[in-house]
């Protein structure tokens, strides 16, 4: 039968290659690739800097470098468009020794050339996502045409990078994080996709239920509330479990603007529930 760790592998080898694998994948499972020493890695990476503090030369052999490069080059990078994924030398090779090829008008668009909505119209059937899924959040065309063309892989890989992302670098899940502000941001990028697509990531959904626990409310409060906001609609007994009592634990115990944060980012959530409501009601009385 399909068990719950082969239905995982399935997924990963559906990532990378969907011809491959032709049966139907729940939407939701169990994450069994994870990287779950982050913390501790974190944490004996600083007492290991600390304790070598008082020899520079010392770290700068165990680093690998004298210098070690800027986290903040790290960061910048996940959001720009590199080239696409496909190799164009091979796809030359490829082309010389078939004359089919030389034919074929299927060629395939680079997205970093793509500029405008019209670009977009003409190319929407030949266009190929980026190697770094993270360019798309910033990119309203490619988020366009993520909701014009449903393809499996593409929300497959924004989870797993998704994911990836929110995980190791949740400034209360990881010891001694100090990136606060980066975080920050990047959670307001994820916010402004959610926006824009109308419609919540499932990534920021489990991120969420995980890390509401053992959240003090105070850490990236604003962009924390605006992500629940988009939490899509499930079993009250799940909500109730994972979204409404860690609130409620916070709710009692804080002050009345973070009381009123929490209420305003509740009646958000209802709205979006109801205009998600609505539109899949005209769609099914269209129909």
């Amino acid at each position: 039968g399909m068990q719950s760790h082969l239905q995982a592998l399935l997924s990963l080898y559906k990532l990378f290659c969907p011809e491959q694998v032709t049966i139907t994948l729940p939407g939701k499972m169990k994450t069994y690739f994870r990287n779950s020493e982050g913390p501790w890695k974190a944490a004996i990476t600083a007492v290991r800097q600390r304790n070598q503090r008082t020899s520079p030369l010392s770290q700068a052999v165990f680093l690998g470098a004298c210098q070690p490069q800027s986290r903040k080059r790290k960061w910048n990078a996940q959001f720009v468009i590199p080239a696409s994924s496909t190799n164009t030398n091979n796809l030359e090779e490829v082309r010389e020794k078939s004359h089919v090829y030389l034919f074929s008008t299927n060629e395939s668009f680079p997205v970093e050339q793509l500029q405008t909505f019209p670009q977009l119209l003409q190319n929407i059937h030949s266009l190929e996502f980026p190697s770094q899924m993270g360019s798309v959040l910033t990119n309203p065309l490619l988020l366009h045409y993520m909701n014009c063309v449903k393809d499996e892989s593409i929300y497959l890989r924004l989870y797993y990078w998704m994911g990836q992302m929110l995980q190791e670098e949740c400034t209360w899940c990881v010891a001694d994080n100090q990136y606060e502000e980066e975080f920050k941001s990047f959670l307001e990028t994820v916010y402004k996709a959610e926006c824009f697509l109308q419609e919540g990531f499932s990534a920021c959904e489990e991120f969420l239920y995980k890390t509401l626990p053992l959240w003090d409310g105070s850490c990236c409060r604003s962009e924390i509330l605006s992500l629940v906001s988009w939490i899509p609609l499930s079993s009250f007994s799940d909500i109730k479990s994972y979204l409404y009592d860690p609130l409620a634990q916070l709710f009692f115990t804080s002050s009345v603007y973070f009381k009123c944060s929490v209420l305003e980012s509740l009646k958000e959530l209802l709205q979006n529930w109801l205009n998600c409501n609505v539109i899949q009601v005209d769609l099914e009385f269209s129909s």
